[in-house]
C-alpha cells in the first residue's frame, strides 16, 4: 500500500484536506486562513510558555540573614528597605526617631552609670566582663623602670561633675518613658514595663549588667506613630508626650555634650575598656544634632539605630522594574544569639539563599551568652555548621565580613591581632592583612566542609555605611537573582 493510498484512508486527512475543484480565489483565501491560525496557535503557546516562565520566575525568593548577635543582620534588612522599599522607609522613619533618641539617653546613661560608682568611690573592676558596651579588656597600665606594672595616676572627679551628673538625672525618667512607650506599642504588659528598671548596657543598681530593653519580632511598635482618626484624645496625649520628651532632651544638650567630651570622663572609660564609639546605637558624637525639639531622623540614623529584637523578623520585597519587575523576596531576619538559634532550622527549608554576617571586629571580644567564647571563633562555628548542612547543599551564601571599619579603627589603636588569635603569627597589625586572613580562613572552612563544591563569595562590609552597602546588595541581588533564573531554566 502506497503512502498516497494511507492518506486517502485517514478520515481526518480527508476532513481536512481542500476540496478538489477550489478555485484559486478560494485557495488563497483559505492559505491566509490557515496562516492566520496558525499564527494564532503560535501566540498561544507563546502566552503559555510565558505564563509558565513568570511563574518560575515571580517565585517567592526566600533569603535568610544569619549571623551571631550584634553582627549586622538588622541592619542588613534596614539597607535591604532603604535600597528596595522607599515608601514604606519614609512611613517607619517618624517611629524611628523615638528609638534614636532612646539610644542617645541609654548612652549619656551608661555614663553616669560608671561616674556615679566613681563619684561613690566604690572598687574599680573590668567592667568589660559583665558589659554589652564593651568586651574589650582595659588597656595594660604602664611599665616603671624595673618592668612592672606602674599604677596609674587617681582620676580626679571635681564638684563640676557631681553637677553635671545631677542635671543629668532627668534622663533617667526619660529613658523609661521612651522604653515604655515603644514597649507599650509594642504589645508588652504595662505592669512589666512600669516595674522594670530602665536598663543600663553596663551596670544595674547590684553591679551587674542588666538585660537590654527589647522588643518582640511579632510586635507592631512601628505603628507608633500611625495613628487612626478616631483616635483624637489618644493623639493629643501622645503629641504631648513627644513634646515633653523633646523639651527635656534638648534641654540637657549642653550638659550631655559636657560629660561626653569631658577628658577625665574620656579618661574613665579608657581605663574601664569601655568603647562607647563601637556600640550599637552610638550617637554622642551627633548630640547638636539629635538633641533638638524639631529632630528627623536622616536615612543613616535609622540604619545605626539601635533596637534589641527577639525572634524572627520578616519583611518582604516586591522588585517594580528593571529585570527583577514582578519578583518578590522574602527576606529573614533570624536572632543570633545562642538562645534562639533552635529557630533556624526551619527556614532552611526551600532556603534560595543565606547572606552571613561575621563581625570581624570582635576577634578579642566574648559572647554575651557565654563569657567563655570568643566570638571570632563562634563565628568560624556558626559558619562550619551552615557549610556542612546537606539541606543547604545547593543554597548560595554570601559572606559578609562585617564591621571592617571598626576592625581598622581598633587596630590602630594599638590592639595587636596576634596577641588574641595565635595563628596570625608575624603578620602586619593592619586591616588590609587581617581581612585577607580572615577571608581565607572563612574560605577554607567552607572547601573543606561543603557537601558540593560551590563557590566563595566574599564582601568587605559595614553597613552602617548606606552608600557603600547599597552597592554591595546590588551585587548580591544580582548574584541571587542570576541563580535564581538559572534554578528556573530561564538563564
Amino acid at each position: 500500500m502506497g503512502l498516497g493510498r494511507a492518506i486517502d484512508d485517514d478520515p481526518l486527512s480527508r476532513l481536512l484536506a481542500p476540496p478538489p475543484n477550489e478555485t484559486p480565489e478560494e485557495r488563497e483565501l483559505r492559505v491566509m486562513l490557515e496562516a492566520e491560525a496558525r499564527a494564532r496557535s503560535e501566540r498561544i503557546d507563546d502566552q503559555i510558555r510565558a505564563e509558565k516562565a513568570a511563574l518560575k520566575k515571580n517565585k517567592l525568593v526566600k533569603v535568610l540573614l544569619l549571623g551571631q548577635s550584634e553582627s549586622g543582620k538588622s541592619t542588613t534588612l534596614k539597607n535591604f528597605q532603604l535600597a528596595y522599599c522607599q515608601d514604606q522607609w519614609e512611613v517607619e522613619r517618624a517611629s524611628w526617631r523615638t528609638v534614636i533618641q532612646l539610644n542617645l539617653v541609654r548612652g549619656i546613661n551608661t555614663i553616669l552609670d560608671l561616674l556615679a560608682k566613681e563619684l561613690a568611690g566604690a572598687p574599680d573592676h573590668a567592667v568589660g566582663d559583665d558589659s554589652d558596651v564593651s568586651d574589650m579588656e582595659g588597656p595594660p597600665s604602664p611599665l616603671s623602670r624595673s618592668g612592672k606594672p606602674r599604677a596609674p595616676k587617681e582620676l580626679h572627679f571635681s564638684a563640676r561633675h557631681r553637677l553635671l551628673k545631677l542635671r543629668l538625672a532627668p534622663l533617667r525618667t526619660v529613658q523609661r518613658d521612651l522604653e515604655m512607650r515603644i514597649g507599650i506599642h509594642a504589645g508588652a504588659d504595662v505592669h512589666d514595663v512600669i516595674s522594670s528598671e530602665p536598663s543600663s548596657p553596663v551596670l544595674g543598681s547590684n553591679g551587674r549588667k542588666q538585660q537590654e530593653f527589647f522588643v518582640r519580632s511579632a510586635t507592631s511598635w512601628k505603628q507608633l506613630h500611625s495613628r487612626m482618626p478616631s483616635d483624637g484624645g489618644n493623639t493629643k496625649i501622645q503629641d504631648a508626650q513627644i513634646r515633653e520628651t523633646a523639651d527635656i532632651i534638648a534641654g540637657c544638650a549642653e550638659d550631655m555634650k559636657a560629660i561626653w567630651n569631658d577628658p577625665v570622663v574620656r579618661e574613665m572609660l579608657v581605663r574601664k575598656g569601655v568603647r562607647m564609639e563601637a556600640t550599637p546605637g552610638f550617637f554622642l558624637n551627633d548630640i547638636d544634632r539629635i538633641a533638638v525639639r524639631d529632630y528627623r531622623p536622616t536615612d543613616s540614623d535609622v540604619v545605626r539605630a539601635r533596637l534589641r529584637t527577639l525572634g524572627v523578623q520578616e519583611h518582604r520585597i516586591k522588585f517594580n522594574k528593571g529585570p527583577a519587575a514582578g519578583s518578590e523576596w522574602c527576606i529573614y531576619d533570624v536572632g543570633g544569639s545562642r538562645t534562639q538559634r533552635y529557630a533556624w532550622y526551619p527556614y532552611f527549608d526551600d532556603c534560595d539563599a543565606i547572606i552571613f554576617l561575621a563581625p570581624i571586629n570582635c576577634f578579642d571580644e566574648r559572647l554575651a551568652e557565654d563569657r567563655r567564647v570568643n566570638r571570632l571563633e563562634d563565628s568560624y562555628v556558626l559558619w562550619k555548621a551552615v557549610a556542612t548542612s546537606k539541606l543547604l547543599a545547593k543554597t548560595s551564601i554570601i559572606l559578609f565580613l562585617n564591621k571592617s571599619d571598626l576592625l581598622k579603627e581598633k587596630l590602630e589603636s594599638g590592639v595587636l591581632l596576634r596577641d588574641h588569635v595565635q595563628s596570625y603569627g608575624d603578620r602586619p597589625n593592619d586591616a588590609e592583612s587581617a581581612i585577607k586572613y580572615f577571608q581565607n580562613h572563612f574560605r577554607d572552612i567552607l572547601r573543606k566542609n561543603s557537601p558540593e563544591p560551590r563557590p566563595f563569595r566574599a564582601h568587605i562590609t559595614s553597613v552602617v555605611d548606606t552608600k557603600a552597602t547599597a552597592v554591595t546588595l546590588s551585587a548580591v541581588w544580582d548574584k541571587i537573582f542570576a541563580k535564581n533564573l538559572k534554578d528556573a531554566d530561564l538563564a
